[in-house]
């Protein structure tokens, strides 16, 4: 039964009160945490807002209430300027009918913030809606950007003044009207409303590609050109990179008249005068009006693969370099299977691939990783950077880089858009001082002389054969295998030190049990929890070992993950350290137990540390007590589907084992343990030798030579 329980007075901007309701989920996602956040905060912290209703057994809270506790508590992950325009932008769901649909609700208010920004004051001033139409009628006389989603509003006595509030609430949480517009465009998707989004790509990569125009370099007053501008994305990122008040000229196009209204506005609103702008229906720039741009960035529309047409998708960049005079530069984003993958051998598509490489037009191709449409995950991309310079300048070099196997992450893009900045400042020619990562430079001609193939690097470029980690591969692999020999030696010389001596045990000695919750209670053992660290913070290289699950269970080598020591001080200050003997033991996603020797370690939860009490009576032993434990919970794995083991930790029963045995297991178990470990030496070496070799082997720059007095057929 759905019970509900008004806590306050319904918002004047609101159309009811349920919508300022909220669930645990939402404010996991309101404070950008992990979902069971919320709840721990409700359970500890005596001051967090009460439910105020229930909903299908689902706790609902006053989400005004909850954003003054997080923003007073400083609790979360968000700016709490952010936190006052999320709440307001919670309740644009409420507004949805059938009256009112999502793309209605989009235009009228992206209009009023354009027109607060336009008139530089607030459009809620108590006055009436039909006021408010004429002082937008006067703004926009030919109805070109916001005028007609204004009158477009149902009820619009009732719902025009709501509205109008809510655009001056968010711009008051914002810093600016454009990164309010912003807020709204990024909250489309909780409408209903994604259309818009599914045919640009993800914020990250256009970012990207505002890093890779170059457009902070351009001289003040230039003409920068975005064809399918689609809802406005690339024009934004581009006029948010260039410098502060540098009186750029922006042109853009797109097919479908709506998104050219909403880039209209939202390039209004970031002080674009519109003697500045021009945005036109259709795929045409207006250049012959304005002159040829100085920059061209765009996002070509996506296509499907089976209906694709390689030569169709080159025939539009090459309508796309009609537009580039000389010194102009076009950044252009499209499938890769086509900008850089192989094609057809003389094909249609081929000679006209390769015609970009003769007049030096092309500079540089790039393939990107999976997930710049996050609509279409898919759909692989890939950047080509042209520029026309005079004859006498070209180099006739090409930069090839292929990012399609590196995550889709901020760091990987600033390091490409880096690479392509020293690239272009260097005049598209190469400085041995810098090495592109992950790319190389080629000669134009080699890829012109292949036809066919992929515009993807190929083998390493020849000054990477002086880099240091590759000039000192021969000595790394003999270390390597003089390291591998004197294991070998070792693992000879103790072949016959291992002595069980086990036998079987007399009926008259039976041997007591205990189980670990009873050795808890006794205090001969004790209980540390693990901690929750952040997978960012975790790297092959820092001050501490970090014990995971994966490590415990053998899926991962100890000393794979550890933590700056700075970090731990300042994220993690509650983390206890393990102690030598310890034992670090997980049930999920099953049970293992690892005996940490030498301490000084940091278990990562849900793993956590059993701890052995020096003065136990009688004694126990780490090494006994972990082999024992793993052939108990043996006895009771999960079974298949099933949520949990079958029995807790705490649950398991053990030997309880007299001191004298107690100490003859542990020794044979400390040889059999360094046997191991001697073993597990051998490997990591031997991985490191093929992992090695195999790199040299892959770039080309090891080859094998046939031992002395042999032959080799």
């Amino acid at each position: 039964m759905t019970t509900h329980t008004t806590a306050r007075t319904p918002s004047a901007i609101l159309p009811e009160t349920p919508a300022w309701r909220i669930t645990y989920a939402e404010i996991a996602a309101l404070a950008q945490v992990k979902r069971p956040v919320p709840t721990t905060w409700a359970r500890r912290h005596p001051d967090f807002p009460a439910p105020v209703a229930h909903e299908d057994g689902r706790p609902l809270f006053d989400a005004r209430a909850v954003v003054d506790w997080l923003a007073s508590t400083g609790r979360g992950n968000t700016d709490p300027r952010r936190l006052r325009a999320e709440l307001a932008l919670h309740t644009l769901a409420a507004w949805r009918t059938p009256a009112l649909s999502a793309s209605a609700l989009l235009g009228a208010l992206t209009s009023l913030v354009c027109l607060h920004q336009q008139l530089d004051a607030p459009v809620a001033d108590g006055r009436p809606w039909h006021m408010l139409l004429e002082r937008a009628a006067d703004l926009d006389p030919d109805d070109r950007f916001l005028l007609s989603e204004l009158r477009a509003l149902p009820d619009p006595d009732r719902t025009g003044p709501a509205l109008a509030h809510l655009a001056d609430e968010l711009i008051d949480a914002a810093y600016n009207p454009a990164e309010a517009f912003d807020w709204i465009l990024q909250a489309r998707h909780r409408l209903g409303s994604h259309t818009p989004a599914a045919d640009g790509p993800t914020p990250a990569v256009v970012r990207a590609l505002a890093a890779l125009s170059g457009v902070d370099t351009l001289d003040e007053g230039a003409v920068i050109a975005v064809p399918h501008a689609c809802s406005g994305d690339l024009p934004a990122a581009l006029h948010d990179r260039a410098a502060e008040d540098s009186g750029h000229v922006y042109l853009a196009a797109d097919p479908d008249p709506a998104r050219v209204r909403l880039v209209r506005r939202r390039m209004l609103v970031r002080g674009v005068y519109e003697f500045r702008l021009d945005v036109v229906e259709g795929e045409e720039l207006t250049a012959d009006e304005w002159g040829y741009p100085h920059l061209l960035v765009c996002a070509l529309p996506y296509e499907a693969a089976e209906t694709r047409d390689p030569k169709a998708v080159l025939d539009q960049v090459a309508a796309l370099t009609d537009y580039l005079d000389t010194g102009a530069t076009a950044v252009v984003l499209g499938p890769a299977d086509v900008l850089t993958g192989p094609l057809a051998r003389h094909g249609d598509a081929d000679r006209l691939r390769r015609s970009f490489l003769k007049p030096g037009l092309l500079k540089a191709a790039i393939s990107l990783p999976d997930g710049a449409y996050a609509y279409r995950p898919g759909y692989r991309t890939a950047v080509w950077i042209l520029a026309r310079v005079p004859e006498e300048q070209r180099t006739g070099l090409v930069l090839l880089a292929d990012y399609s196997a590196r995550p889709l992450t901020e760091p990987v893009l600033d390091a490409l858009a880096e690479d392509i900045a020293i690239w272009r400042a260097l005049g598209w020619t190469l400085d041995r001082r810098h090495e592109p990562r992950h790319a190389a430079v080629v000669h134009g001609t080699d890829l012109d002389g292949s036809p066919g193939a992929a515009f993807t690097p190929q083998h390493r470029t020849p000054a990477s054969r002086h880099l240091r980690t590759v000039v000192e591969r021969p000595a790394v692999i003999a270390d390597l295998e003089r390291r591998l020999g004197e294991l070998h030696e070792r693992a000879r010389a103790g072949e016959l030190r291992l002595h069980a001596r086990a036998e079987l045990r007399p009926e008259n000695q039976p041997v007591r049990r205990t189980s670990v919750g009873h050795l808890l209670r006794a205090r001969r053992l004790r209980r540390r929890p693990g901690h929750r660290f952040a997978p960012e913070h975790l790297t092959s290289e820092g001050h501490y070992t970090v014990l995971t699950p994966e490590e415990i269970l053998g899926t991962a080598r100890i000393g794979d993950r550890h933590i700056d020591r700075g970090i731990l001080l300042t994220a993690y200050e509650h983390a206890q350290f393990t102690e030598p003997g310890d034992l670090v033991v997980t049930a999920h996603p099953q049970f293992g137990v690892y005996v940490d020797v030498e301490g000084v370690s940091l278990v990562a939860a849900p793993a956590r540390i059993l701890r052995i009490h020096p003065d136990a009576d009688p004694p126990v032993r780490p090494r006994v007590l972990a082999a024992l434990l793993r052939a108990a919970a043996g006895e009771h794995t999960r079974t298949s589907g099933a949520v949990r083991a079958s029995r807790r930790i705490e649950d398991l029963v053990v030997p309880d084992l007299g001191s004298a045995e107690a100490d003859l297991y542990e020794a044979v178990l400390a040889e059999v343990e360094s046997r191991a470990a001697l073993l597990r030496e051998q490997t990591a070496a031997l991985d490191d030798l093929t992992r090695v070799m195999a790199a040299g082997m892959t770039d080309g720059t090891l080859t094998i030579q046939p031992l002395p007095h042999t032959d080799v057929h």
